[in-house]
């Protein structure tokens, strides 16, 4: 083959490897950049599954170490720890449920007043905490009945009423009907002072849950102290069978034994003590209890018994302080002096004793020794309370001066206090006992804001507002009062006579008065609020149907009886009138039932007496408890045919 030809073939044959490699080059390309993709794919799925798993690993270490630490009580580690979990799973439920539980565990000592502890700062953050972490939980399983009543139990436990309403709001309608929920929402009852509104929810919880011995338990020893005897005897019954179950035996003693105190049942009392005192369960408080009965039985076995107890409070500065301040509270503060002289003053010149010292010397009326008392020194949280008896002490003291020093050690008691609710609910029951009406005032307004402390202030402001007449204000409180307990029927009632008396527009007052009545037909201030609204709408006489089932001594009750007058005298009936006018005039009456009397004096010398019987005086036992109303209105209506007031049979 010519050499000619065989170049050109060579070369033809490089032009077309050449241009294969150019047509190949880019598939190449493509795949060897797919492997490494690929391959950096897999690599990140590799680490990152071996992270995740490391951290899975990791986050499992960390809560055992946290759950190992919770047990053995070390709080603030295992706290920490729970939390290096929760940085690795936000939404860790087991972290949460460690750090809940070391929070609530931290404040095991909030059952005492504030001024007890000595980290107060340190609690209150271990409060709020506990509420976080379990407001987290319940984020977490919005649904879940446990978690939504923890929070709200916990909440409670710590006085953040707000918090425990918003728990209970998101519960499930179709959960609101468990037994556990009732309960739950019984205590919230409690604490907002709805005594009848606790009762309603753990009965609920019974009838749910018939055979729980929780729940009997908790409604016996509240319906246990209930007027009616068939209730009170039914609870009786159930905490009598408690008795014999140990995990209930020390807790329906102490509320059988209350019991028997209260109805001088002595004989069954000290049976009830010896079981109590001997009871594996028995508190320092029980024997406090057991004092308290065998003062009213035996002063022998008082004192007995209080030399016996007196070594076992000695052991801590509490329970030192508990014992004086029952004995303060008996009317034995001479004994709480005696007692101080006795022990090292390294127990009595700290809070908490160095309190029951001081209000020792405030019952005894030694002013110069409690001002000595609380002139110097340092009570540490309780600083507030030092201030305070210090003032009084100068207050009561009568010397030069003295206003003036009250004031400024008041004021700076006060600025102590200001903003930390215990703290100024302490202040003002001590105001309160010591009739520092301006002072108290100023503190139950503040304290009206706080849910914890609402109704007692509340109650409190009530009486300062009675006690000055202020029937403004006294009707704006009553209202609160209402409002606040919807269910207390006694309260209805007030607002409804106070609403009659003081507002152009009763009707709100008449509706409540038949809402009252309708609960309570036999109680004194819910029967005659009821008659007063029918006379007010012109219906007098089915109103003095209504006092017709009230027993003799209910209708001659002066409070009442200004009432009844004027009802009768509505229907002409001047004589019976003038038997209760008479009744009126014998007790102490506020000033509204001041005003209705005179109004009714005044009606006498008008009103043509009507032929109908007087009411016998012999008295008759029918239903009802003897409470009393508390404001009066007045009005007049048109006459009706002239019922004759003579109390009806029993029904």
């Amino acid at each position: 083959m010519p050499a000619k030809v065989k170049r050109v073939r060579r070369k033809r044959k490089e032009r077309s490897g050449h241009h294969f490699a150019q047509l190949t080059r880019p598939l190449h390309l493509a795949l060897i950049s797919g492997g490494i993709v690929i391959l950096v794919v897999l690599c990140l799925i590799f680490f990152g599954s071996a992270r995740r798993i490391y951290n899975e690993w990791r986050e499992e270490r960390l809560l055992r170490q946290a759950g190992a630490l919770l047990r053995e009580q070390k709080f603030d580690e295992a706290s920490r720890v729970a939390q290096q979990a929760l940085q690795l799973d936000p939404n860790s439920l087991p972290a949460f449920y460690i750090l809940a539980e070391a929070a609530e565990k931290q404040n095991q000592s909030d059952s005492l007043p504030a001024f007890y502890t000595l980290a107060e700062t340190a609690e209150k953050q271990n409060r709020d905490a506990a509420i976080a972490w379990r407001a987290q939980i319940a984020r977490l399983r919005h649904h879940d009945l446990d978690s939504q009543l923890n929070l709200a139990s916990v909440a409670l436990r710590f006085g953040q009423l707000d918090a425990a309403r918003r728990a209970l709001a998101d519960v499930a309608p179709a959960d609101r009907e468990k037994a556990a929920y009732h309960v739950v929402a019984g205590w919230l009852a409690r604490a907002e002072g709805n005594i009848p509104e606790q009762e309603r929810q753990f009965a609920a919880a019974v009838e749910q849950e018939p055979h729980n011995d929780l729940y009997q338990f908790n409604l016996a020893v509240l319906q246990i102290r209930s007027p009616d005897a068939e209730q009170s005897s039914n609870a009786r019954a159930t905490l009598d069978r408690l008795v014999k179950v140990t995990e209930f035996r020390a807790g329906a003693l102490r509320a059988l034994l209350t019991d028997a105190i209260q109805r001088s049942d002595f004989d069954r009392a000290e049976r009830l003590a010896q079981d109590l005192q001997m009871s594996e369960q028995v508190r320092f408080s029980d024997y406090l209890l057991c004092l308290e009965f065998y003062r009213k039985l035996d002063e022998k076995k008082f004192y007995a018994l209080f030399a016996k107890v007196k070594p076992v409070a000695a052991r801590n500065q509490t329970d030192v302080a508990l014992l004086m301040d029952w004995l303060n509270a008996n009317g034995l503060a001479a004994e709480v002096l005696k007692w101080m002289d006795k022990l090292p003053s390294s127990v009595t010149i700290h809070p908490p004793p160095a309190i029951a010292v001081a209000e020792a010397f405030a019952d005894l009326k030694n002013w110069s020794r409690l001002k000595r008392w609380t002139r110097t020194g340092s009570w540490g949280n309780a600083e507030y309370l030092r201030l305070a008896y210090q003032a009084y002490a100068s207050k009561q003291s009568r010397q030069s001066a003295a206003e003036a020093e009250f004031v400024s050690l008041w004021q700076s008691a006060e600025k102590s206090a200001y903003d930390q609710h215990d703290r100024e609910t302490d202040l003002a029951r001590l105001a309160t006992k010591w009739n520092l009406s301006v002072e108290a005032e100023r503190l139950w307004l503040r304290l009206t804001k706080y849910p914890p402390s609402r109704r007692e202030a509340l109650d409190n402001l009530f009486r300062i507002y009675r006690s000055s007449n202020d029937l403004k204000r006294l009707l704006d409180v009553a209202g609160q009062i209402h409002r606040n307990a919807p269910d207390d029927v006694i309260a209805k009632a007030t607002y409804a006579r106070l609403i009659m008396l003081l507002e152009p527009n009763t009707a709100e007052g008449q509706q409540l008065a038949k809402e009252a009545y309708d609960q309570l037909p036999y109680d004194t201030a819910c029967a005659v609020t009821y008659a007063f609204s029918l006379y007010e709408q012109g219906r007098t006489t089915e109103g003095i149907e209504v006092l017709k089932q009230l027993s003799w001594e209910q209708l001659h009750d002066p409070h009442a009886a200004a009432f009844v007058a004027v009802l009768l005298l509505d229907e002409n009936q001047v004589d019976t009138a003038k038997e209760y006018i008479e009744a009126a005039e014998n007790g102490h009456l506020d000033v509204e039932e001041k005003r209705l009397l005179d109004d009714a004096r005044a009606k006498l010398s008008s009103v043509t007496p009507s032929p109908s019987p007087s009411l016998s005086p012999k008295p008759m036992d029918t239903p009802g408890s003897p409470s009393t109303p508390s404001a009066t209105p007045t009005a007049a209506s048109s006459p009706s045919p002239s019922p004759t007031l003579t109390p009806s049979p029993i029904p």
